[in-house]
């Protein structure tokens, strides 16, 4: 049992020198859409699969993209799924198991659902700021604008008290 924490324990150490390439992530978060399988991911990235779980749970923009990939490999099963539903195997293709597929994807429908939440969230967040940013800019014009007025209205000269009609 020591033994196996040990070489866990140095698995990690170890994993900061992996040499690892520039684009590391890019492959990864690429092999993870194409085939929602992490294990595939990260030895396509010459990766170790603690390394990328480890990485996850350390940076937050890192856990984002990753669940974003998921979702876009779930779409990509839910799509490809519907075209054989519909259209059926071709022959000489490769062999597809459509009821495990109907079972990963039911399987992984609240999360993918979930995923999209927040991306819609992400996205409703990222439009109101920007209305925001314009709402304050066009305040800032009015402001401006009442502040000329009033200015050139004080610098306006003063006329006789016998031009105005005495009220």
């Amino acid at each position: 049992m020591e033994d196996a924490v040990k070489k866990r324990v140095k698995a990690r150490k170890d994993q900061k020198g992996q040499g690892l390439k520039q684009n590391w992530k890019f492959v990864f978060f690429e092999t993870l859409a194409e085939t929602s399988n992490v294990s595939e991911a990260a030895r396509a990235c010459d990766a170790q699969l603690s390394y990328v779980y480890k990485h996850r749970r350390e940076d937050p923009d890192f856990r984002r993209r990753w669940s974003a990939a998921l979702l876009e490999g779930y779409d990509h099963l839910e799509m490809e799924t519907l075209q054989r539903l519909r259209f059926g195997i071709a022959q000489g293709d490769a062999k597809f198991d459509i009821p495990n597929a109907l079972r990963l994807l039911a399987a992984h429908r609240a999360s993918a659902e979930k995923e999209r939440a927040r991306q819609a969230k992400y996205d409703k967040d990222a439009v109101l700021d920007r209305l925001n940013t314009k709402l304050d800019r066009i305040w800032e014009r009015q402001q401006a604008r009442k502040a000329k007025a009033a200015a050139a209205q004080a610098a306006a000269p003063v006329g006789d008290p016998g031009d105005h009609p005495a009220a």
